[in-house]
């Protein structure tokens, strides 16, 4: 008695196509490295705001100091990353993406 093979879905095989690795890829190599940079980024906010008080306490102009400096560009490079991802979609991923939507509705259709 053997068992009956399902057949792979639709999303199934597309998953395995070469297009949608090099999709994955591509996401990938942005997503990796710049939620790597970031992390970093804010660590490093942390660490100074923690045992570089002194440094973090220099006021740059009237009552603002680094500190409050520093914590304002968390926001502007959060704000950037987004930015950057959205651009680097539009370029790199949306392309490839509508590309193996549109094949899967051709597959599913014709099923």
């Amino acid at each position: 008695m053997t068992a009956g093979r399902k057949e792979p879905s639709v999303y199934e095989r597309i998953e395995g196509e070469e297009g949608f690795q090099e999709l994955r890829r591509r996401f990938r190599s942005w997503a990796f490295p710049m939620t790597a940079a970031f992390f970093a980024w804010y660590l490093l906010y942390v660490v100074l705001s923690g045992w570089a008080r002194d440094f973090m306490g220099v006021k740059l102009f009237g009552n603002v100091n680094v500190a409050l400096i520093l914590g304002l560009l968390q926001f502007v490079s959060t704000f950037w990353i987004a930015w950057a991802y959205s651009r680097y979609a539009e370029r790199r991923l949306d392309p490839l993406a509508e590309e193996l939507r549109r094949e899967a509705e051709r597959e599913r259709e014709a099923a």
